[in-house]
């Protein structure tokens, strides 16, 4: 156990005797999930201070993650109990306990979101400032040497680094990309992707990103490369390319923008070019996010579903492949979560206790998810609808 998690720092370990026991609401609440407050498992929830069934009680997971922020309860196996929580489907017995409901406040979120646009234009820029700008030293130590920051292919890979290149590998190879052809990365991250593709394939890249940091990391680690980036907004891209590919930035785009999203990027690709979508996806259509991930992780983020993505497609491009392998994304997460944990005792000098155990939280969180089927993984393949060449999918 690292020093982040002593609870003596956040001040409530001297105020701890005994474990105060949960409202007989919350104790019926995980009924069915192998999981108890104050149980002998390593997957139970350690309550160390009453304050955390308020929290909890007052505003649901946002209460919950908080709570674990501030030590109020601990875990051993985080992951474990989130994925017995979310496989047991609570929404659905909150919907059916309505004081619960309508103490947790459900769908506020979701009213918002109807009336507004979180991921418009004047607030592209936000998840890049509060997110990807935190420090590039953080992702350095985390991230495998290519620095991607997205789902691992792990079919044939012993390890991070290689289930990455085989990951940035195969997406070259599904773009059919040729030496000399002009490639459009949005979302670029620090790089990496235009690396391989200019490297391994000899293409010619453009990409963009919303992250000063991941920009200037980016310009370094490709210098000398026939490779460009620009700090930009998708909207305002023009030109015309060979091929197109978004990696891990489709889930900052909102459903209110997805057919725009879909739109422009056609207006850029050449007829007989193919454009690769690799995104998180939401396992049903929802119209909320998880309070806590939108408030500390990823602001103005929303997970797309099937049906919103195949929707927004239409009539304008054409699906040529739909590729999921979201269980890849549980082990990529799991193998961040150790690189940070072992990199925490040189990150403690920038970071604060409270931030390791809210990256903690965020990791365990995320891999949860993919383990109990909420989210997945999918990697799209699109073209023009006239497009005359087959298009034959790739599986490594």
């Amino acid at each position: 156990m690292t020093n982040a998690d002593s609870f003596g720092q956040f001040g409530t370990a001297d105020r701890v005797h005994r474990q105060p026991q949960p409202p007989a609401m919350l104790a019926r609440l995980l009924e069915g999930t192998g999981v108890r407050f104050n149980g002998d498992q390593p997957w139970d929830i350690r309550v160390r201070d009453a304050e955390t069934y308020q929290r909890i009680l007052s505003r649901g997971s946002l209460g919950f993650g908080e709570a674990y922020m501030d030590g109020l309860w601990d875990c051993s196996q985080l992951d474990v109990m989130l994925t017995r929580l979310l496989r047991a489907d609570l929404n659905e017995k909150i919907r059916s306990l309505p004081k619960l409901k309508l103490l947790l406040g459900i769908a506020a979120g979701a009213a918002a979101r109807h009336f507004t646009n979180p991921q418009s234009q004047r607030r592209a820029f936000t998840v890049g400032e509060r997110h990807y700008d935190i420090g590039n030293d953080l992702f350095e130590a985390m991230l495998d040497p290519s620095l991607s920051y997205s789902c691992g292919y792990w079919a044939h890979a012993g390890d991070l680094a290689q289930a990455q290149r085989h990951k940035l590998d195969m997406i070259c190879r599904k773009l059919e990309l040729k030496p000399g052809e002009k490639l459009l990365d949005v979302g670029c991250g620090w790089g990496g992707l235009a690396r391989h593709a200019a490297t391994h394939f000899g293409a010619e890249v453009f990409g963009i990103t919303i992250s000063r940091e991941q920009l200037k990391l980016a310009r370094e680690r490709c210098r000398g490369l026939p490779v460009r980036f620009e700090l930009m907004d998708y909207r305002n891209l023009d030109g015309q390319f060979d091929k197109i590919v978004s990696v891990g930035m489709f889930e900052h785009v909102g459903p209110k923008n997805y057919r725009v999203f879909f739109d422009r990027l056609k207006t850029l690709l050449r007829p007989e070019g193919l454009f690769l979508l690799h995104t998180i996806g939401d396992s049903e259509t929802s119209a909320s996010t998880d309070p806590w991930i939108e408030k500390y992780i990823f602001p103005n983020g929303k997970l797309p579903s099937a049906q919103q993505i195949a929707r927004a497609i239409e009539p304008g491009l054409l699906l040529r492949d739909w590729h999921e392998f979201g269980l890849d994304y549980d082990r990529t997460l799991m193998a961040w979560r150790a690189n940070f944990d072992a990199a925490w005792p040189r990150l403690r000098q920038r970071y604060s206790p409270r931030f390791y155990r809210m990256w903690n939280y965020y990791l365990h969180a995320c891999a949860a998810s993919f383990r109990s089927g909420q989210t997945q993984l999918w990697q799209i393949v699109l073209s023009h609808r006239g497009r005359h060449r087959q298009y034959r999918s790739i599986r490594p």
